[in-house]
């Protein structure tokens, strides 16, 4: 049997995040976790919270393919793009939990988003997705209407999991 870890970065690896195994500094937003030009670098010993990796590959993946390299741990600093934002990669990152048939406790852990897991599980958990009409925007998605007229899912189903 695979850990929730290797669960989320087969994932990633599957649809072309890249992932590697390495040292994280200790001052990393997230504990052993980080982006180093598009790519996300886990340190498994220092790795708290599994979940976090999906957050941090929302991120990457909501990016537009020709500005992915140049997102890097401090994303406040980087490079940005509508519909590439916090929310829109929290919203990923539910899409991506559902998908792998993970708990949301998984991304919304007790000590991430600034004290707020328990409301995001229970707003999401009630079909109430902060962050879907940005990703419906960039072509990742489709809400309502829009998915009932292509005959798709809506999310969390995803069309695309990388922004093209």
């Amino acid at each position: 049997m695979h850990s929730t870890r290797e669960i989320i970065t087969g994932f990633l690896s599957d649809i072309g995040i890249t992932v590697t195994e390495g040292p994280v500094s200790p001052n990393s937003f997230l504990p052993g976790v980080c982006i180093v030009n598009g790519t996300i670098v886990h340190d498994i010993a220092a790795l708290r919270w599994p979940g976090d990796l999906l957050h941090e590959a929302g991120h990457i993946a909501t990016m537009p393919s020709s500005l992915r390299h140049l997102l890097n741990d401090a994303l406040q600093e980087s490079v940005s793009a509508p519909h590439a934002g916090e929310v829109e990669a929290t919203a990923w990152a539910y899409a991506a939990i559902v998908h792998l048939g993970l708990p949301a406790s998984v991304l919304f852990h007790d000590e991430g988003y600034d004290g707020r897991s328990a409301s995001l599980i229970m707003t999401y958990s009630h079909g109430v997705y902060p962050g879907c009409f940005g990703l419906s925007q960039a072509g990742m998605t489709q809400l309502g209407t829009e998915a009932d007229s292509a005959a798709v899912a809506p999310y969390p189903n995803m069309i695309r999991w990388l922004r093209d």
